[in-house]
């Protein structure tokens, strides 16, 4: 059976370099390879001339630009896991669909939260949140990682019953982690220890508080493949907008 990959999507900016490392040392960790997406989306009056002209035109750039952030996230990936299977895919089409899409079949996508410069910020910032809520996988969105490890991961759920996926993927890295987990579940992976708080406001808020104690945050909402409910998905990005570090959101196959 072949083994589902972690993808990760770049644009060449250091944030998305730090996602590629990130995913670099999760894809280690689950004895995965890596797979590393990046996508050159050409507007109709961009499209290649046909035949050509023997001059650059912005589609070349916009190709080369893509091939060059591909390049650049594979050796950071590989500097920061030597010997780990790294691939990389150029893609095309809209941005966020298509990294959405490069989910398909994957163990996780992974993305930073924005890119470089204020217009690149808010340009990578809609593609993270789309695909949060869009992809068939679960979704990891890096943002401020801290080098110091907590030993916890920490889980939120509207309803128990509809975030199995979720609470199971949150075991199953609390587990590889050695970390201590904030959920029930216990009885699956006794070696995990497990840990509840009551907390009172906003659940956003909140879990973006739980972020800064934690390794990593998952969060349950959407259904796979498609948007999440109003509730979920404003709970979503606003942890999204204020973690303080990875969260991961993951789709309800229910």
């Amino acid at each position: 059976m072949t083994t589902k990959p972690i993808v990760a999507a770049t644009d060449g900016s250091e944030e998305s370099l730090r996602a590629a490392e990130w995913a670099a040392r999760e894809a280690a960790l689950h004895g995965a390879p890596l797979r590393i997406v990046a996508t050159a989306e050409l507007l109709p009056r961009m499209s290649p001339i046909a035949g050509g002209t023997g001059l650059e035109t912005v589609a070349d750039i916009l190709r080369e630009n893509r091939d060059r952030a591909l390049n650049a996230a594979a050796k950071r990936a590989a500097a920061a896991t030597p010997g780990l299977v790294i691939d990389t895919d150029p893609l095309s089409g809209p941005v966020a669909q298509a990294v959405a899409d490069s989910g398909s079949g994957a163990l996780m996508l992974v993305v930073g939260s924005r890119g470089s410069g204020a217009f690149a910020a808010m340009i990578l910032g809609s593609v993270s949140r789309y695909a949060a809520t869009h992809a068939s996988c679960a979704v990891a969105v890096i943002r401020d990682e801290t080098m110091m490890p907590h030993r916890r991961v920490g889980v939120g759920i509207r309803d128990a019953a509809t975030s199995q996926d979720a609470l199971a993927f949150a075991f199953e890295e609390a587990s590889l982690r050695q970390a201590a987990l904030l959920a029930s579940w216990q009885a699956k992976y006794p070696s995990v220890q497990v840990s509840q708080e009551i907390v009172h406001g906003h659940p956003g808020h909140a879990l973006a508080g739980l972020s800064a104690r934690s390794d990593l945050t998952v969060l349950g909402g959407h259904a796979s493949g498609g948007s999440a409910p109003r509730g979920p998905a404003t709970v979503t990005h606003a942890v999204l907008s204020h973690a303080h570090g990875p969260v991961v959101a993951v789709p309800s196959s229910r």
